[in-house]
């Protein structure tokens, strides 16, 4: 069974930053495409960042290009995501989800088989 768990999420203030973490437990997160997805109130969810498994390519959403950082944390069997210089429309729900083994990035949600329960960011002066 593959489960994750986001943490990271906070209150900061325009232009503040925040390192989203996404765990795993019991498999290998390398061996997988991670994706990280955000939900704003009354919005459908949409897709931030993915990197593909073992260090294959990363995407970002246009949104997010330049601010963000998707990386992998091997020794702690994680992935995270580094948000700089957020700005009150990065406010939402985000969730990080896994794909099929040994698969490459999606910014599509039907590529992800396990998602975790999600981490709130706020972003607000």
């Amino acid at each position: 069974q593959l489960q994750l768990v986001e943490s990271g999420g906070d209150l900061v203030q325009p232009g503040g930053s925040l390192r989203l973490s996404c765990a795993a437990s019991g498999f290998t997160l390398d061996n997988y495409a991670v994706g990280w997805f955000r939900q704003a109130p009354g919005k459908v969810r949409e897709g931030v960042s993915c990197i593909s498994f073992s260090g294959g390519p990363i995407q970002y959403a246009d949104s997010v290009k330049g601010r963000f950082t998707i990386f992998r944390d091997i020794a702690q069997n994680s992935v995270h995501l580094e948000m700089n210089s957020l700005k009150p429309e990065d406010t939402g729900r985000y969730y990080c989800a896994v794909g099929a083994a040994f698969s490459a990035c999606s910014p599509l949600e039907s590529d992800y088989q396990a998602w975790g329960q999600g981490t709130q960011v706020t972003v607000s002066s």
